[in-house]
């Protein structure tokens, strides 16, 4: 079976909006985003080893928790042009109605606001970028795990 490497990850192509990704609310793009994040978490994890399902669940659930992807956002902020600062930072500080488990406030916030980076990168088809900064919070995952 062929491994997935990091280099050969592919995204689907986005569809059509009907508006500009930076007119929608942060909070569509860290809807968005937040599917983009797992399915890239999913497929490394798979890619990685032949895992019973149960495993692959618990692995990824701890990858994609608010306090591990608050930790990627603070990762990638030093590396990010201004604007995808400015769409991590409207993400961030975007009202949400909802709140993690097990995690604070200040956790799920920067969580939303990598999942709107993600969201818009996706939407905007920089997927080479968002392979890159997803490449990033990988790493830094693993690093910490």
């Amino acid at each position: 079976m062929d491994n997935i490497s990091p280099q050969h990850t592919e995204l689907p192509p986005p569809p059509e909006i009907a508006t500009d990704p930076l007119q929608l609310s942060p909070l569509n793009l860290a809807y968005i985003g937040d599917s983009v994040y797992a399915l890239l978490v999913r497929t490394r994890l798979v890619a990685a080893a032949n895992r019973p399902t149960h495993a692959l669940t618990k692995i990824a659930n701890n990858a994609l928790s608010a306090v591990a992807q608050a930790r990627a956002y603070h990762t990638l902020q030093p590396l990010l042009n201004a604007d995808e600062a400015a769409i991590m930072k409207r993400g961030r500080n975007a009202n949400s109605h909802s709140r993690a488990k097990n995690a604070t406030v200040a956790d799920y916030r920067c969580a939303t606001g990598l999942e709107a980076l993600f969201g818009y990168l996706y939407l905007t088809s920089r997927h080479d970028r968002l392979l890159e900064l997803f490449d990033i919070c990988w790493s830094e995952y693993h690093a910490k795990s």
